[in-house]
């Protein structure tokens, strides 16, 4: 028997699931607020509550890297390290952009999904993937730009999926190159939530092929001197 406990902390949720054996038991979505830093304890102790599980009863963790919210990140990233090292229990990194993707259900070898998530500044976090049969494969990598610059790049039938959609979906639809389909996910699917994270890290923790907690770190994709600084 296998409890896994997934966080994702990179928009404006707090995402939360707790799974047995790859089953979802149960998932709840928190607003990630100024208070995250004192609240995230007390919701995990909710969904753990909700399925009369505690923490020492959890086999391992899997978190959202990101790329999103730096302090979000970073919040949620170092909560997750200290429940592991507390409890001796390993963890399980993963893009916050591929768990988005992960809740499009395609079996269209040629459907391509398109994740953009709000980066500020007018840029958006993007990245393009494939989802056959199930399996998600990545055919643009993660990169942070402006909305022309993805749509520039996008020349073949995809869907739109993300927080940023509702900001820029006028203009996506303005730059559509004919004879393709521009198609937008329903907004419930538009930010990363964590029961999707399940399928994904599964079958690693089987095998055993977990990360190295204290070299996981959030996915930044701005350059250095936009980041917040770690002694802030």
């Amino acid at each position: 028997m296998m409890n896994i406990l997934a966080m994702d902390t990179s928009s404006t949720k707090l995402s939360l699931a707790v799974a047995r054996n790859g089953t979802v038991l149960t998932y709840r979505n928190f607003p990630a607020n100024k208070s995250l830093s004192t609240s995230i304890i007390a919701n995990i102790d909710k969904v753990l509550n909700n399925v009369h599980l505690s923490l020492d009863k959890i086999d391992g963790f899997a978190v959202g890297l990101g790329p999103g919210s730096f302090t979000g990140l970073r919040v949620g990233l170092a909560t997750l390290k200290g429940l592991a090292f507390a409890n001796n229990k390993p963890v399980i990194g993963i893009s916050s952009l591929d768990i988005i993707a992960n809740g499009i259900k395609s079996s269209d070898k040629d459907q391509h999904i398109c994740v953009i998530t709000d980066a500020r500044r007018n840029l958006v976090y993007w990245a393009v993937f494939k989802k056959v049969n199930g399996q998600l494969t990545k055919v643009v990598p993660y990169r942070l730009g402006s909305i022309d610059q993805v749509c520039q790049e996008i020349t073949y039938d995809v869907i739109f999926v993300g927080d940023a959609v509702k900001i820029y979906k006028s203009q996506i639809l303005s730059q559509k190159k004919d004879k393709i389909s521009f198609q937008f996910a329903q907004e419930k699917y538009q930010y990363p939530q964590a029961r999707l994270m399940i399928e994904s890290v599964i079958q690693k923790f089987r095998e055993k092929k977990t990360d190295v907690a204290e070299n996981l770190i959030p996915i930044y994709l701005y350059p250095e001197d936009c980041q917040v600084r770690k002694n802030v």
